[in-house]
Parts: C-alpha cells; structure tokens; sequence
C-alpha cells in the first residue's frame, strides 16, 4: 500500500483521511531527534509514493531527513507542496517563516522542485471548475496576499480582489516595487455589507 510521509500539521492529515490514503509523519514526527553518530544510518518506508510538505510549527531535522530520503530513494517518489508562502500570521506582533520555508529545506537537501497543489498554482482551480461545471471567468479570487492569492487568481483566468485585512497594506500595494495588481481591492471583506446595504 502507498503511503504519504507528512511534513506538516493535523490539518494535511485529516484532508488525507478523507482522501482515503494512508500516512505517516506529521506532528508525531515532531519530538523524533537523530543521534548522529560514525556509522549511523536512518531507515525509511519504502512504501512512501509521496511527501507532502506544509506549514509545520514542529519542524525539525528528522523531518527534513525522512522526507528527503523517501524523495531520493523511493522510485517514482513525489515531493507535493501545499503552499509556497514566505511568512504568515501566527500572532499581531510580528511576520513568522510561513509553509514556505519548510518546502525550501526539502528542496535545498533533494535538489527536486515540488509539485505545488495550492496558491498560487492553478492545480486547484482547475480541479473545482472541472468538478462545478465553470469558467475561471466566472469566479472571483479574493485574499489578503499578492503573491499567492491574486496571483493564483491571475494565473487561473478569474478576477481578484485583494484585502488589505491581512498580510499586504495598501502601501505594500501601490509600491512602485509591485509587479502584482488585483482588479479591486478593499479594505476588509465586510465592506461587501455597505455595498449589499446600498443596493437594497
């Protein structure tokens, strides 16, 4: 039986289950420590046909390894990435290393680029407009990020709508430094209300 080895959290785990594949990994992996030593040599599933990597708060060098000789070694093995995204928003103090750091260490030790299934590549909105009978054209994308909201929005053929809620500020927008323009864009999702208030 295939199995997945999860770099990530309960989240991957449960999308797995309800996919109905078999995994190992994830958060139990996240106390596991190496001792390196002469002589020492790591076993792995050879059953593992893909590692899936995700925002992880329990990363550690166990992990990186594991996943780095399933994608080595196990033949025909994928390296899935949920996201690329730089940061994220653990707390309102501060900008914190988000899934895509994760991603780059199982990139930097496998030399292989992953398969991204999330924003921004359009695997997903491929999926759901085959699945629901769409156009892109039909969908607007709305998100709090350039980099991957709008610009899966962008790549996938839809409209955008960036928040200025969340990661980027409208100075981060309208910087000469920004390549990635959004159709609309708004303060908080919330103003939908105003604008479904005045039309009524």
């Amino acid at each position: 039986m295939v199995q997945v080895y999860v770099i990530g959290e309960e989240g991957i785990l449960k999308e797995l289950e309800l996919a109905g594949f078999q995994y190992l990994g994830g958060p139990t992996d996240g106390d596991k420590k190496i001792e390196l030593k002469p002589g020492f040599y790591m076993e792995h599933d050879k059953d593992v046909g893909a590692v899936v990597v995700g925002f992880d708060r329990y990363f550690n060098y166990y992990k990186v390894q594991y996943g780095t000789l399933c994608i080595r070694e196990n033949p025909g093995c994928l390296f899935i990435a949920t996201n690329r995204d730089a940061v994220t928003h653990l707390t309102d103090a501060q900008e914190w290393a988000g899934g895509g750091s994760m991603v780059g260490a199982v990139l930097g030790s496998t030399k292989q680029e992953p398969l991204v299934v999330g924003k921004p590549s359009t695997f997903m909105m491929d999926y759901l407009a085959k699945k629901f009978g769409i156009t892109t054209s039909q969908i607007c994308m709305v998100g709090d990020r350039l980099d991957t909201d709008v610009l899966f929005g962008q790549n996938g053929g839809c409209k955008t709508l960036l928040v200025l809620s969340g990661v980027t500020s409208e100075q981060m927008l309208q910087s000469p430094d920004n390549k990635i323009q959004p159709d609309f864009y708004t303060n908080q999702i919330s103003d939908f209300l105003t604008l479904k208030t005045a039309a009524v």
